[in-house]
């Protein structure tokens, strides 16, 4: 074989593996209430149907949050968080409808942002360029997504870089009675909005790279 010359059985290895990593180490528990914890940032009460992945990774982990809002008030959610001179722009680049990010919001079932155009708005923030009061425990760089999918119906998406070391909360603290923690190698107490209490090991450093 000539040198450089690439053998097909190498490529599809590497896709297999591609598609091994995009499908691996999603860790369970991450509750919204969890994952909006560890980012540092707060979701509007009234948010519905909210979700959350927690995915580690070799170098950074990454947290994803998604929840709806009526469309003005998901505009004045984000105002806030979009830094002094900066506005959300409109996706002019798609990606394809196949596009899978390896942390992709279809792990939550939703499709992926960065493929949709109409009413799709994007962003993003650190903590050091932002002024809110959601954002007063804000401790890693994220990424926004403003999606109006229906008229007056917004969903944000909000995908954001931690710092690996996190253990999601076990799924049974998210039933009505069960409050024991987790052991982890260096512990806070977290409590979730329902009221549970767990146990989880998490040291914001803040990082906007």
């Amino acid at each position: 074989m000539a040198l450089g010359a690439f053998h097909p059985l190498a490529g599809k290895r590497l896709s297999d593996s591609a598609r091994k990593e995009k499908g691996c180490c999603w860790e369970t528990g991450a509750t919204p209430a969890w994952m909006s914890r560890q980012i540092g940032l707060r979701v509007p009460e009234n948010a519905a149907d909210r979700r959350a992945g927690y995915k580690v990774g070799e170098r950074y982990d990454t947290g994803l949050l998604s929840f709806a809002l009526p469309t003005l008030e998901a505009k004045a959610y984000l105002a806030p968080l979009t830094p002094k001179g900066a506005r959300m722009l409109r996706n002019v680049e798609p990606e394809p409808a196949d596009y899978r990010p390896a942390a992709g919001f279809t792990h939550l079932s939703l499709p992926e942002p960065e493929t949709l155009v109409d009413g799709m708005l994007m962003g993003g923030f650190c903590p050091d360029n932002v002024d809110s009061p959601d954002t007063e425990h804000l401790a890693y760089r994220v990424k926004v997504f403003s999606h109006e999918y229906t008229p007056g119906t917004t969903r944000i998406h909000l995908r954001s870089t931690i710092v690996p070391g996190l253990t999601p909360p076990p799924w049974f603290l998210a039933v009505p009675g069960k409050t024991k923690g987790i052991a982890g190698r260096k512990r806070g107490i977290l409590t979730d909005t329902i009221g549970h209490s767990f146990r989880s090991w998490s040291v914001p450093v803040k990082h906007c790279e």
